[in-house]
């Protein structure tokens, strides 16, 4: 047993060598962005003007409103003052999804979440709803293990042109993995690893392509999760800091928009622009955990 114990802190010491997401993911990302957003927020409302930059890395500033299953998380913190920021999914009228480390990165833990619905702002607008209410995947590890979990909501949300549910894959997806489909990752990180005071308060997406796992070098990655190309058309594609816990997502045969993964993590040693490609936690793998906490009613 010892031996086993001592063999998997081996392979967790590598895990962690080579991933972005930190064991204190709040603290060196999801804090300073967050008062970069609201800085920005107000300068923009206060009608001063505001170069917009991309900012998932080769990716476009998304039209108001047209992801309208995207939720913005604004994390209040225990021992501290400071609020982080995070993506997620709505996936019913009252539970959403998102990755596990925004609720705990290994240092800080949230005391309480405001998602924000039906904005692309994250500190102003939107459907605003509080919740402390969270279940984290039972083996979660803060280092992208088993990195999922899902927010009750303590109301039902009203379904809008700009506020709706995704689709999760049905049973005939639930073997698929998605090598070779394009897909689009959505979120508020950086730019850039310089993480320069630009419009990060814009939601942004970038299409990708999903990558068979054995691709995914120099990320080390489980059959649990799923990873895109961080090379593109015109350049070096890809989640940063701060898309954490926002949606990867595909269309179905019938054009319509699935939830195939949950944005974890990426390259440490290449960061955002060097082209290494990206990791998701990998939806049709945690199906049996989203749909046990699923509100049937």
């Amino acid at each position: 047993m010892k031996a086993i114990i001592i063999l998997f802190g081996i392979l967790l010491t590598g895990v962690l060598a080579v991933l972005e997401v930190p064991t204190n993911y709040h603290d060196a990302i999801g804090i300073p962005l967050a008062k970069r957003i609201k800085a920005l927020e107000e300068a923009i409302l206060a009608n001063e003007t505001i170069i917009i930059e991309d900012r998932i890395i080769g990716g476009e500033v998304a039209p108001a409103n047209a992801f309208p299953f995207f939720a913005g998380l604004l994390i209040s913190l225990v021992g501290t003052p400071n609020q982080s920021v995070c993506g997620s999914t709505l996936l019913s009228a009252n539970r959403v999804v998102t990755a596990a480390h925004c609720n705990f990165d290994g240092v800080l833990l949230a005391s309480e979440f405001t998602v924000v619905l039906g904005s692309n702002f994250i500190h102003t607008g939107g459907k605003r709803i509080a919740t402390s209410e969270v279940v984290m995947h039972p083996y979660f590890v803060p280092a992208t293990i088993n990195d999922v979990a899902i927010l009750y909501l303590p109301e039902n949300v009203v379904f809008t042109d700009i506020i709706h549910p995704i689709r999760l894959p049905d049973v005939s997806q639930l073997q698929n993995l998605f090598v070779g489909y394009k897909a689009m990752a959505i979120g508020f990180g950086s730019t850039t690893d310089k993480h320069q005071n630009t419009a990060e308060n814009i939601l942004s997406y970038v299409t990708l392509q999903v990558i068979d796992n054995a691709d995914c070098e120099p990320l080390v990655v489980t059959p649990e999760n799923i990873c895109t190309s961080g090379i593109g058309p015109v350049g070096h594609i890809g989640i940063c800091s701060g898309d954490s816990g926002g949606p990867l997502i595909t269309l179905d045969s019938n054009g319509n928009p699935i939830l195939i993964g949950i944005t974890s993590f990426r390259s440490r040693a290449k960061g955002c622009e060097g082209g290494a490609p990206s990791g998701f936690t990998r939806v049709t793998s945690f199906m049996d955990f989203i749909i046990s906490n699923l509100d049937t009613r």
